[in-house]
C-alpha cells in the first residue's frame, strides 16, 4: 500500500466527521444553561398560546382550533430557530476552535452541513416536544391526523429555512448578537414580502408575494393541505442559504 493510499484510508469519512460535530453541538445545546433557556422558554410560550389563544378563543371546530396552534407556533418556531443558529459559527470565530475545523479533513460545505444539521435537530426536538398540545384536542373535539402530520410538516421546513438563514448571518460575523440581528433581519424582510407585494404592479406583484417566507407557503400547511410548490420553496430557501453560508466559510478562509 502506498503513502497516499494509506493517508486516504486513515482519513475519516465525511461521514463520521460530520456525526462527530453535529454530536458535539447537541451536547453543548443539551449540557449548557442557554440551551435549556431557550427549549423551556419555547414551550412555556407554545403551552401558553394554546391554551389561550387556541383553546380559548372563540373558535368553535376543530380545525379551527390546530389551525391557529400552527399559526402561532409557526412564529414561536422561527424565534426560536434565531435564538438557537446565532451561536454556530460565530461562536467558532470567538474562541478560536474554527482554525481545528478548517484543517480537518472536512471541506466548508461539510463544516457548514454539519453545523447546520446540529441546530436543526435540536430544533427538531423542540418542535416534536409540542406535539402533545394539539393531541388534547381530541379530548373534546375531532382532527384529522393528516392536519396535524402536514401541519408540523410546514413547521419542520419553516424551521429548516430560518435556521438555514442563521447559520449564513453567523458565518458572517465573529459576534453572536450581530448574526442574531442579521438572522432576524433577513428573516423579517422575507416574512414582510407580502406586504412589499401590495405596492409593486404585477408581473413583478406575483413574484415578490411568492418570495414571502410566511404568508402564502405556510397558510396552506396551516389549513392542512399538502402542496409540493411549498414544499420545494423552503426547501430551496434552505438550500440557497447554506449555499451562501459555504460560500462565506470558503471566503473567509483565508483571513483566519
Amino acid at each position: 500500500m502506498t503513502t497516499d493510499q494509506a493517508r486516504k484510508y486513515s482519513r475519516p469519512s465525511a461521514f463520521s466527521g460530520i456525526s462527530l460535530i453535529v454530536k458535539r453541538e447537541l451536547l453543548s445545546y443539551f449540557g449548557t444553561r442557554s440551551g435549556y433557556v431557550v427549549a423551556s422558554v419555547t414551550l412555556l410560550i407554545a403551552g401558553l398560546s394554546f391554551n389561550t389563544r387556541a383553546v380559548g378563543s372563540s373558535a368553535r371546530y376543530s380545525r379551527d382550533v390546530l389551525s391557529t396552534f400552527l399559526y402561532d407556533t409557526s412564529g414561536i418556531v422561527m424565534a426560536a430557530a434565531i435564538l438557537i443558529s446565532l451561536r454556530l459559527i460565530a461562536e467558532e470565530r470567538k474562541t478560536g476552535t474554527i482554525h481545528l475545523l478548517m484543517n480537518s479533513a472536512l471541506s466548508e460545505g461539510q463544516i457548514v452541513l454539519a453545523k447546520f444539521l446540529s441546530a436543526y435537530f435540536f430544533l427538531v426536538i423542540l418542535i416534536l416536544l409540542t406535539a402533545y398540545m394539539p393531541a388534547l384536542i381530541f379530548l373534546r373535539g375531532r382532527v384529522s391526523l393528516g392536519h396535524i402530520f402536514t401541519g408540523y410538516l410546514g413547521l419542520l421546513l419553516l424551521g429548516a429555512a430560518v435556521v438555514a438563514i442563521g447559520t449564513f448571518a453567523s458565518s458572517l460575523s465573529r459576534s453572536q448578537v450581530i448574526a442574531a440581528v442579521f438572522t432576524t433581519v433577513i428573516t423579517a424582510l422575507l416574512v414582510l414580502m407580502w406586504v412589499l407585494a401590495k405596492v409593486v404592479d404585477p408581473p413583478l406583484k406575483e413574484v415578490v408575494t411568492n418570495m414571502a417566507l410566511h404568508n402564502i407557503h405556510f397558510r396552506t400547511f396551516q389549513q392542512g393541505t399538502l402542496s409540493l410548490r411549498d414544499v420545494a420553496y423552503y426547501l430551496s430557501i434552505t438550500g440557497v442559504f447554506l449555499y451562501m453560508a459555504r460560500n462565506a466559510v470558503e471566503a473567509r478562509r483565508w483571513t483566519l
